[in-house]
């Protein structure tokens, strides 16, 4: 690297005299091999001082003024005045020495370019910019490079400008070389480059040098090197965990303070802490790995390991918002079903469901998103096989319009018990697709909701009062007409005055309710007053009577009690009046 400073007797600048001095001493044909190792080990150690240096100082290197202008001009008027003087030996002396000027200005502009470009590029984009920029610095240094100088050291003569042109041939050829080697270095560092300059944008590049500059510390970092990992790295990742850890602690008690002192969501935040802390416990987890491979890897993450996060976070915080809508609405189902009956449980429930399909629809895009799928393809794609899509999934389509059917037509609701295309029981739950029946004897079922708007379906629980009772007593042929007479008169006015029997004489409350349209209010509302006792027919053993009435309880367990009680009464009435009941029988008659 070209040092920021120049020296006090430096002829070009600290870094490339030091770089000269060592190439130098290579080129001694007496050094020996150990020697050599040596100045390879002292020459890494430079370039190592060079990177530190020039990180440590990158916005003042990046600004300071061109390099070598004044002597390249000084230079260029000498050449002029030894040309008219026709010295050809003294133009091209200061020719070679400003082609070496213009190589480390090249140099110097090269390193600029790439240190500029650390502040504004990913990793992958440094590379590429990294690539270009070393590539531009060659072509500059073409004619530079590929002129040919050897024949200058074979000149004669003792003069100073003799000496002088051999001297400077000779530094540009070292030059040259050093520049190739600049580069070398410069992708060997590309990494180290990079990770630096993280640390100097997070102020720490003082602390890390100062560390990894201690004895005891290179030793460790020698031996730790072939792990991709130093003393620097570990110190990085314990503080990431302790930070991390910190970090939770106060961002909890932080978070369960302002659900508290939020209005919209005070009611909700215990409930809401509890269920977003496994999903929020997986998202920090992520955090805190994701941060690991980014230091343990110089601050560059590839790609893939960058997808991998951004789909995990999107995922999880889809659960997250998941999580909390439906903790909202359960809490706020449960202050409907205390307050008021005014919204059905099936609005509510599907609700539900449609705003968690569009949550989870949105997180699929996203995740999609992150995974580098294109989302307009895709959706154009949806548009073009929409009718394809349409066609393959009618039935789904069918359902859940079907589904729209029921909630606005409210042919039945849940917890009633229905009776459809020869299946029935209880309705649990009216979903996007199917609504699910309790059978009788407790079985589950589950029927497409386009059958259920395609099919008749029987209500038992549409009516408020009045569940049958119907019955036919028999009595025997040999019972005296007035007392049948009686016994019906008497039953007729049981029923009447029966507590649990509905009749047109007894008051009931109506729901209330506006009409848009004509209705009976009775049938609409499901009230039913019939009471008939009447002698109906001559059966072939016995006389029948027929009981048709209404219970005003709907419930089962209440009509079997009343029908139960009516039951016992008629018996007391027939007993009373002398009435036998009929049984199947048959008379044999013999002729004479």
């Amino acid at each position: 690297m070209v040092s920021v400073v120049f020296g006090a007797n430096s002829t070009y600048t600290r870094f490339i005299d030091e770089q000269m001095k060592y190439i130098a001493q290579m080129n001694d044909g007496n050094v020996s091999q150990s020697a050599i190792s040596d100045i390879v080990d002292k020459q890494e150690e430079s370039y190592n001082r060079a990177l530190e240096d020039v990180m440590m100082n990158k916005a003042s290197y990046i600004e300071q003024p061109m390099l070598f202008k004044k002597e390249i001009l000084r230079l260029e008027k000498i050449i002029s005045i030894n040309k008219r003087a026709g010295n050809k030996y003294a133009v091209l002396r200061d020719e070679i020495k400003i082609k070496s000027y213009k190589l480390l200005r090249s140099q110097n502009q090269m390193i600029r370019d790439i240190l500029s470009a650390l502040d504004y590029s990913s990793s992958s984009d440094f590379s590429r910019i990294l690539d270009k920029t070393i590539t531009a610095n060659q072509l500059a240094n073409q004619d530079i490079t590929s002129g040919e100088y050897d024949y200058i050291f074979e000149l004669k003569g003792d003069s100073k400008t003799i000496k002088d042109l051999k001297k400077n041939a000779k530094e540009l050829k070292m030059l040259i070389e050093i520049n190739i080697d600049l580069i070398n270095h410069l992708y060997a560092y590309e990494g180290k480059m990079y990770s630096l300059n993280k640390y100097a944008n997070y102020n720490l590049l003082g602390v890390v040098l100062f560390i990894n500059n201690i004895e005891l510390v290179k030793v460790i970092n020698l031996f730790l090197q072939k792990y991709h990992i130093d003393i620097m790295k570990i110190v990085s990742i314990l503080s990431i965990f302790i930070l991390i850890y910190f970090f939770k602690k106060v961002f909890y008690i932080f978070l369960d303070k302002y659900l508290h002192r939020l209005k919209i969501l005070q009611k909700y935040s215990n409930d809401i802490l509890q269920k977003i802390r496994k999903p929020l416990e997986i998202i920090i987890f992520l955090i805190n790995i994701e941060l690991i491979i980014y230091v343990y890897s110089d601050f560059i993450v590839s790609q893939k390991i960058s997808k991998f996060f951004n789909v995990s976070y999107a995922f999880f915080i889809m659960w997250l918002i998941y999580r909390v809508i439906n903790v909202v609405a359960t809490i706020k189902i449960a202050e409907i079903n205390l307050e008021s009956h005014s919204i059905k449980n099936e609005m509510i429930n599907i609700g539900i469901k449609i705003v968690n399909f569009i949550i989870v629809t949105i997180g699929l895009l996203l995740i999609l998103y992150f995974a580098g799928v294109n989302l307009t393809a895709v959706l154009s794609g949806l548009g073009i096989g929409g009718f394809a899509v349409a066609f393959a999934a009618k039935d789904t389509l069918s359902n859940f319009f079907g589904t729209l059917s029921i909630l606005f037509s409210d042919m039945f609701s849940q917890g009633d018990w229905i009776e459809v295309d020869g299946k029935e029981g209880t309705v649990i739950e009216i979903g996007l697709r199917v609504t699910t029946l309790r059978t009788f004897d407790n079985a589950v079922i589950s029927i497409p909701n386009s059958v259920l708007t395609n099919n008749e379906v029987k209500n038992w629980n549409k009516r408020i009062i009045g569940r049958r009772i119907k019955m036919k007593i028999g009595i025997k042929y040999n019972s005296p007409y007035n007392n049948i007479k009686q016994a019906i008169s008497e039953i007729r006015d049981m029923l009447e005055k029966h507590p649990d029997i509905s009749t047109e004489h007894k008051q009931h409350r109506y729901t209330k309710h506006r009409y848009t349209k004509l209705v009976s209010q009775n049938d609409f509302q499901g009230i039913k007053k019939t009471l008939l006792v009447y002698l109906d027919e001559f059966a072939d053993s016995s006389i029948n009577i027929l009981i048709y009435c209404f219970s005003t309880s709907v419930k089962w367990e209440e009509w079997l009690a009343t029908k139960e009680d009516v039951m016992y009464k008629i018996m007391e009435i027939l007993e009373k009046n002398n009435l036998e009941f009929a049984f199947p029988s048959l008379s044999v008659y013999r002729e004479n």
